[in-house]
């Protein structure tokens, strides 16, 4: 597969669930006029947030969730877009009162809701509101295998991304909200593990995070394979994060230590591949 044109929406975020879902089919809508393949929200972006921006003891709106995760099947499909969406899960043994899980819906470019991913790793705030999920799963979308990792897990645990690498990922997905509390001296730091879990895995690594201001602690960036900053966001602001990325570069040469691979990733500017040749033939 040669190019591939997606879009990350950086966009704001509420408690009002019917609010959210209206402002993410406009931008369903936008994605598509644009030509976009695949299209990520933030993390939690149909219910809002349960830190902050909604309460983490709401009731979980079962049945209108449901609605809506319908509605944008059906805009997906009709579009032919994939989309990955933050949004939460009722609980199995509670529904409305449960604590639901954290969760990125995958709808393919038919409009099938392909599975949820269920966040893994809680940040002590997460685990007031969210249940934790117990698996790192991939999806097949456009003929591409897509990984999905969800805030937390994705930045502090290279483990999480690296599984989704192992099952074939050459892109992963990151729906984040760093938005609600003033930490503005992680804000390097987020950057950092973002292009570090590209670079490591020599992916593509899309980091999707909300426009809520006056906070926001990380940029909603696309990290090309060898680290470079592909295509990123202003901060604070709702823009829709379109760019064109070429899947065969994601080789997932580091990932794999493919010695050649990585010597071309990394060297290829510098070193002539007849002065490693020597030690290719020793493996």
């Amino acid at each position: 597969m040669g190019l591939l044109k997606i879009a990350l929406a950086q966009i704001k975020q509420t408690n009002d669930l019917e609010q959210n879902g209206k402002r993410i089919l406009r931008y369903l809508d936008q994605a598509a006029q644009a030509g976009v393949q695949i299209v990520c929200f933030p993390e939690a972006q149909t219910a809002g947030y349960r830190v902050d921006i909604t309460s983490p003891d709401a009731p979980v709106q079962v049945e209108q969730l449901k609605a809506l995760h319908h509605t944008i099947a059906e805009s997906c499909g009709r579009h032919g877009m994939a989309c990955i969406v933050g949004t939460e899960i009722p609980s199995e043994t509670d529904a409305c009162e449960g604590k639901p899980y954290n969760s990125a819906m995958v709808i393919s470019e038919k409009g099938e809701i392909l599975g949820c991913h269920h966040k893994t790793k809680l940040t002590p705030l997460d685990a007031v509101a969210y249940s934790a999920g117990r698996e790192i799963n991939t999806y097949p979308l456009f003929g591409l295998t897509v990984g999905v990792v969800i805030c937390f897990e994705g930045f502090r645990f290279a483990e999480t991304t690296r599984e989704c690498v192992r099952q074939g990922a050459q892109i992963v997905f990151h729906p984040q909200n760093n938005t609600t509390r003033p930490n503005d001296w992680k804000i390097p730091i987020h950057h950092a593990m973002i292009t570090t879990r590209a670079a490591e895995n020599t992916i593509w690594f899309a980091s999707c995070n909300c426009a809520h201001a006056p906070y926001q602690n990380c940029r909603t960036q696309i990290i090309a394979p060898n680290g470079e900053i592909h295509a990123e966001c202003g901060m604070k602001q709702e823009e829709l994060l379109i760019s064109d990325i070429d899947v065969n570069k994601a080789t997932r040469a580091m990932f794999n230590f493919d010695m050649a691979g990585c010597a071309d990733l990394l060297f290829s500017d510098t070193v002539k591949p007849d002065e490693y040749t020597s030690a290719l033939q020793d493996l």
